[in-house]
């Protein structure tokens, strides 16, 4: 998708992976910056991102410590 691009909200949400009424949520809850087009919600590619990324991160963050965790107490391989 070119740079600039924007996404409805089902589209958002299938790249995320998501079902639409969370990434709604989300975008409500101001994690996400939205542009309203007359009564449509519209998603920069380039915001939608950042927002995966940043969730990517505290992803591989509390999973580096339930492995830490893991280890600490002899529970894994």
């Amino acid at each position: 998708m070119p740079v600039g691009s924007e996404l409805s909200t089902q589209q958002a949400a299938d790249v995320l992976g998501v079902s639409r009424p969370f990434l709604v949520k989300e975008l409500d809850a101001g994690k996400i910056p939205v542009r309203m087009v007359g009564t449509h919600r519209r998603i920069r590619l380039e915001d939608l991102t950042r927002y995966r990324d940043t969730i990517d991160e505290k992803r591989h963050k509390v999973l580096d410590k339930l492995t830490k965790q893991a280890q600490e107490l002899d529970m894994g391989y």
